[in-house]
């Protein structure tokens, strides 16, 4: 576990975990909601890019998607956006993550609230959330 003092005005959770952290963006991962297809989706990509959405939907089977109603992904996952954790979420839903993960021993993501993030094996993260990895991340910039 990695706690830092979470800055409410922030813009970029993700983002402020990896600075607070010293920790490389790349291996600090973001859990976004997506709806594909009408079903809500995981998607976990590195804080330093975006989730293609496109991508996402592919993986999955699915034609299109947008990102979830925030209310929705707050009251399926039990969690407050800034701190959706792909673990112990209320309901499991199908989840991808972004095959850059894949290069690294270790990865960060949200262990369930602003300010604190969890650190785990990459191969554990795939094993407890049921994930299929694939391309599904753009880099920034």
């Amino acid at each position: 576990m990695h706690a830092y003092e979470h800055d409410s005005a922030t813009a970029s959770y993700g983002m402020e975990a990896a600075v607070a952290l010293g920790v490389a963006p790349e291996r600090v991962f973001k859990t976004l909601v997506a709806e594909v297809d009408g079903a809500l989706v995981v998607g976990i990509v590195p804080v330093a890019g975006q989730l293609d959405l496109k991508a996402l939907a592919t993986e999955v089977g699915g034609k299109r998607a947008g990102m979830a109603d925030p209310v929705a992904a707050e009251r399926t996952t039990g969690y407050v956006l800034g701190g959706i954790s792909p673990l112990g979420q209320r309901k499991q839903l199908p989840t991808v993550l972004d095959e850059t993960a894949l290069g690294f021993p270790t990865v960060l993501v949200s262990a369930g609230r602003r300010g604190l993030d969890l650190e785990l094996a990459t191969a554990d993260l795939v094993r407890l959330t049921r994930a299929t990895v694939a391309r599904i991340g753009r880099r920034d910039g």
